[in-house]
């Protein structure tokens, strides 16, 4: 069973180097390290916003979520922005550990519902979100971006 913490803001450069990772694996646009190390030094101190890390380290991966408040329910909504296995990692349930301590966190939050964007044509990605309850709502085929959903 795969160790799953949250984060605290002396974690932010490992938070960092994890979101920074995690970008130029998949070759999006991105601040370096520091710079993301600095930001998370102020947004891991905010309840509204979880990060969760996953080993012993927390070096395995991670899940980084905000929540905010939404008239749809009494309490919140939580985006999941990312979620991070290392390469080597991955297919281990890592993922999944992630996961489902982040409905539970954010449930404890009070959020009534989860929302993650998920790139159209990764059906890898997309099959993990389906497979834990996620449903999206953007059907169609002239997206690139599906919004997927789970209610809490």
């Amino acid at each position: 069973m795969t160790d799953v913490r949250r984060a605290q803001p002396a974690d932010a450069e490992l938070v960092g180097r994890l979101l920074h990772d995690f970008n130029t694996e998949f070759e999006s646009p991105t601040p370096d390290a520091a710079t993301f190390a600095r930001r998370f030094a102020v947004l891991l101190a905010r309840e509204d916003v979880v990060v969760l890390l996953a080993g012993e380290t927390g070096e395995d991966g991670f899940a980084y979520l905000t929540v905010r408040p939404t008239p749809y329910y009494d309490g919140t909504l939580a985006q999941l922005e990312e979620l991070y296995v290392a390469p080597p990692l991955r297919d281990q349930g890592i993922g999944t550990a992630l996961l489902t301590a982040a409905v539970e966190e954010v449930r404890r939050l009070g959020a009534g519902e989860v929302h993650i964007n998920v790139d159209e044509v990764d059906t890898d990605t997309r099959r993990f979100y389906e497979r834990h309850g996620f449903v999206n709502i953007e059907p169609g085929e002239d997206y690139r971006m599906l919004c997927y959903l789970r209610e809490l």
